[in-house]
């Protein structure tokens, strides 16, 4: 079991691109409020090795399951789009 089995992130179907990869786990667990400090461990761990090495510190810390948690991911980055265009016009 994955140290955080609440958040979700499916990779199958996915950009395979390790930096994809990792910008899709870090803003689901920004999402799911980790601390900085924990991002930055994923990071730290997920990035000493090579692209296995990164898939398997994700699948030890998120879930990757494909099965629906409730939560779209495409819905978070479109509402990040929706919240970056407010603020162009806002400006």
């Amino acid at each position: 079991m994955p140290k955080h089995p609440e958040i979700n992130v499916e990779l199958a179907g996915q950009d395979g691109n390790a930096f994809s990869i990792l910008g899709r786990v870090a803003h689901a667990m920004r999402r799911a409020g980790l601390s900085d400090e924990e991002i930055a461990q994923f990071h730290d761990e997920a990035t000493s090795g090579d692209y296995d090495n990164l898939l398997i510190t994700v699948m030890e810390w998120v879930n990757t399951d494909s099965e629906d948690d409730g939560e779209d991911e495409e819905d978070w980055y479109a509402d990040e789009e929706d919240e970056e265009e407010q603020d162009e016009v806002e400006s």
